[in-house]
């Protein structure tokens, strides 16, 4: 079998894991490879995984076939974290050829080259699965309008509910000088704004080495991380991607305040309103912590946007409790909420639990707390009515409209206008429309850039 030439890709998960596949596709791209979408077909199928919940496990198993449906002789090789965590169960997916690790997916190549050599399916070949313990370069590029900088890997928290420590490894970093060579480097691309990504972002400064069982002292912290970036000339955005609400600090609330670069938006996991379910998921915190972050941020950016993670149907989680956490979230000047419904996941404390929620009354919460984030959502959008602000304009999935986001995270719609793609803008806000977003006008004719 000759050599395969072209290669595809899907991501499932979180940005980090979108920054990971861009840094493999590059590897890709450097050896010859030609890079196709996915429904165009390809010699090989790469799938990045997620394992947060069992929907992304199932999801693996539907792309896998989606990708033999596009191409019948093509090679699929599963990595990521699903593939760290299970590999046995993966490499009995039908169709799967290649199943590699965290700490083996960056040399795919290697294994891939031994994968072209074998004559047709049917035999999986698996790389080594070891415990991730090294921090791997990665951003993503494609999107010429923003990029997910990955900054930091790894976590040493041990939630109960949370297979992510097992799969990643312990809390690791990249060194300040060299996530400042990548922005740099991604500025010089074109890029407008990055968003910077890892497990545990807040934690950054954790080293890589371990030397007679003490971890090195810490030479930098997050906040020193993004002092620095905030005087990288070539890049007009950065934007936070989640942090701990105990690692979301005042000296890092008041940096973003008065910044140049970091724009208002704060993604901040709460998990649980209630400090019994916060206390058995292990978490670092109590909702007064929370609800102070909250405060400290709204006190110095009353208009910063303040997204949430929060998990319902937790084990032992009574309707008392799911009720707090919902009178708790609702009296937070918050802007949406991301909710998730409690997955069992294996190796887990809370997986060894009997007090199990039914699942009809998981989804019954869930529905009550996504009503509860549109709600948030439009009152956030509403107190920007008639006002005008900066979007960084990006084309479309609508054909003849173009969106963008403002500093503040308001998804604007508005007519295509194709030279303003990538560009900074100043738009008045309109209303908000049914798709999620804000019809707005452009404020004044802007200039070739």
């Amino acid at each position: 079998m000759a050599t395969p030439r072209s290669v595809a890709f899907y991501t499932l998960g979180c940005k980090l894991n979108y920054s990971e596949t861009s840094a493999i596709g590059r590897l890709f791209e450097d050896a010859g490879y030609a890079v196709q979408e996915f429904q165009d077909g390809a010699d090989i199928y790469v799938i990045n995984t997620c394992s947060v919940t069992d929907f992304a496990d199932k999801k693996c198993r539907q792309i896998v076939r989606r990708a033999l449906k596009k191409a019948p002789d093509a090679k699929v090789v599963v990595v990521g974290c699903y593939a760290q965590l299970k590999p046995e169960e993966i490499a009995e997916i039908e169709g799967v050829d290649l199943v590699l690790g965290a700490a083996e997916k960056f040399r795919i190549l290697d294994f891939v080259e031994e994968l072209s050599k074998a004559p047709g399916k049917g035999m999986v070949r698996a790389g080594e699965v070891a415990e991730a313990n090294e921090f791997v370069n990665a951003f993503s590029f494609g999107d010429r309008t923003r990029s997910f900088l990955k900054v930091q890997d790894g976590c040493d928290y041990k939630c109960t509910f949370c297979t992510i420590p097992l799969a990643r490894g312990r809390s690791r970093s990249d060194t300040v000088e060299n996530v400042l060579a990548n922005a740099r480097r991604i500025g010089d691309m074109g890029v407008r704004e990055i968003v910077l990504t890892g497990v545990n972002i807040g934690d950054f400064g954790n080293g890589t080495e371990v030397i007679e069982g003490v971890r090195p002292k810490k030479e930098a912290m997050f906040i020193d991380l993004i002092r620095e970036l905030d005087e990288v000339e070539n890049i007009d955005r950065f934007r936070i991607s989640s942090i701990e609400p105990n690692l979301c600090t005042d000296e890092v609330i008041r940096f973003v305040a008065q910044s140049r670069r970091f724009v208002p938006h704060f993604h901040m996991p709460l998990q649980s309103g209630n400090n019994k379910q916060l206390r058995e998921m292990r978490r670092r915190y109590k909702r007064e912590l929370y609800e102070d972050r909250v405060a400290q941020i709204k006190a110095l950016m009353p208009h910063c946007c303040i997204g949430v993670d929060v998990i319902v149907g937790f084990p032992g989680e009574t309707e008392d409790d799911f009720l707090e956490t919902y009178r708790f979230l609702n009296a937070l000047d918050i802007s949406y909420l991301h909710v998730f419904t409690y997955s069992e996941r294996p190796n887990t404390p809370a997986y060894e639990r009997a007090d199990h929620v039914d699942m009809e009354e998981r989804r019954r919460r869930n529905k009550m707390l996504t009503i509860l984030s549109e709600k948030k959502r439009r009152h956030f959008y509403a107190q920007f009515e008639g006002g005008t602000r900066e979007v960084l304009f990006e084309q479309s999935k609508e054909e003849g409209r173009m969106s963008g986001y403002t500093d503040n995270y308001l998804k604007v719609d508005l007519p295509l206008q194709p030279e303003l793609i990538n560009r900074l803008g100043a738009v008045h806000l309109g209303q908000p429309l049914p798709n999620g977003s804000m019809s707005a006008v452009l404020a004044a004719h802007l200039p070739a850039s």
